[in-house]
């Protein structure tokens, strides 16, 4: 049986979930599931939702789920690419969902791809990342990487 981190991705007091008040549903090293309404914070000068939302959660899950299949083996991951298509607007009180999948998994990279939808299964958004897998002694921008749940 897959372990879901959902609990304890959902449990870390900063950063950019918290900030985009989005849940986590689902949190494992095959898939990664959340959720959001759009509020006034994700939106653009149109009243609707800005493209970094959309970037912003494929990145995010994406990252999730390569850092759960990484650390079994002592690595952190770190995004390279994001390639985000934005199918559908949305606006404020749109209740939408996201999956994200791996689409291959390697010893130095991980590529995968995520889909957000709204409370229809419309395609709102689609993307895939790629993400590099770093080594436990190597530096991220001068500091030690840490993880996200063992190395709080």
């Amino acid at each position: 049986m897959v372990k879901d981190f959902s609990a304890q991705m959902n449990a870390i007091p900063e950063g950019w979930v918290q900030a985009m008040a989005m849940t986590i549903t689902l949190a494992t090293k095959d898939e990664v599931r959340a959720e959001l309404t759009i509020g006034q914070q994700h939106l653009q000068g149109y009243g609707i939702v800005h493209g970094g939302v959309h970037c912003g959660v494929i990145e995010t899950l994406s990252s999730m789920g390569a850092y759960l299949f990484a650390r079994e083996s002592g690595k952190h991951v770190v995004g390279l690419e994001n390639n985000t298509s934005f199918i559908r607007a949305v606006r404020a009180g749109a209740k939408l969902h996201a999956v994200a999948t791996p689409i291959t998994r390697g010893r130095q990279t991980q590529v995968w791809q995520a889909q957000v939808l709204d409370e229809k299964d419309r395609l709102v958004a689609t993307g895939r990342v790629r993400l590099l897998s770093l080594e436990p002694d190597q530096s991220l921008a001068g500091e030690q990487v840490k993880g996200a749940l063992s190395d709080r």
